[in-house]
């Protein structure tokens, strides 16, 4: 299996707190915590990533 190449978001705090994603693999985004990158990487669907960064979205009108 081909590695992900992960990439911090745009968001990240300067002390380097954020979440990285890779979305170099067809059909799977990575994310990672990218203050525990030995820790694990969670998978998803491109469905499944589409309805977690849809809720963003939602978490800020409340």
């Amino acid at each position: 299996m081909t590695e992900f190449r992960f990439v911090k978001s745009s968001y990240s705090t300067q002390s380097g707190e954020c979440v990285k994603v890779a979305l170099n693999i067809p059909d799977t985004i990575a994310v990672q915590d990218s203050k525990s990158t030995d820790g694990t990487t969670l998978r998803l669907t491109p469905t499944a990533w589409a309805a977690f960064t849809a809720g963003f979205g939602r978490a800020q009108d409340q």
